[in-house]
């Protein structure tokens, strides 16, 4: 909760960059979360659940950007995929690729996960490098898959699992 005026800071400075991003909800959906509090208190509630893990992204001791697991899934699955955002003052410099990287070791080897899946909109360069720079492949499209900047958009899917990484994920940002 302490995090909370810096993280106001980074989102209002960023609406712009981080707009074509957005997850939004469809007409008929729910009621959003409308602060950083329902927001901390629904991810620490899923967390709980063991179905979210969620991260703030640092450098040098600033909140730049924002990391989550969703969809924690066990039993014969055991798979999750990942989600983040970074400023635009921040985007360029290795820090989310490391983030997810850091995270990715985590979900392998400490919790035992087997697959991690990231989608991605077709036009998002920065994502696609990301996926690129850690060993994802591709492995299909999703028309439609997510509620994006207000309309249905396509992603491409990407997934990582444990069989093909040697050593960590980290490691691979190196290369």
């Amino acid at each position: 909760m302490r995090d909370s005026a810096a993280w106001h800071r980074l989102r209002q400075g960023n609406a712009e960059w981080l707009s074509p991003w957005e997850a939004t909800l469809p007409v008929g959906d729910e009621r959003p979360i409308t602060s950083y509090r329902q927001m901390v208190r629904a991810l620490r509630r899923q967390g709980r659940q063991g179905r979210t893990l969620p991260f703030l992204i640092t450098y040098e001791n600033q909140v730049v950007g924002q990391l989550t697991v969703n969809g924690i899934t066990w039993g014969s699955a055991r798979w999750a995929n990942i989600g983040y955002w970074i400023s635009e003052s921040h985007a360029g410099l290795s820090i989310t690729p490391t983030a997810v990287a850091v995270v990715c070791d985590h979900l392998f080897a400490t919790m035992g996960l087997h697959r991690i899946e990231i989608a991605i909109r077709p036009e998002n360069a920065a994502s696609l490098r990301i996926v690129e720079k850690l060993g994802f492949s591709q492995y299909g499209v999703a028309p439609k898959y997510l509620h994006i900047a207000g309309e249905w958009a396509d992603h491409r899917l990407f997934q990582l699992v444990a069989e093909d990484v040697r050593g960590s994920v980290l490691s691979r940002l190196d290369k």
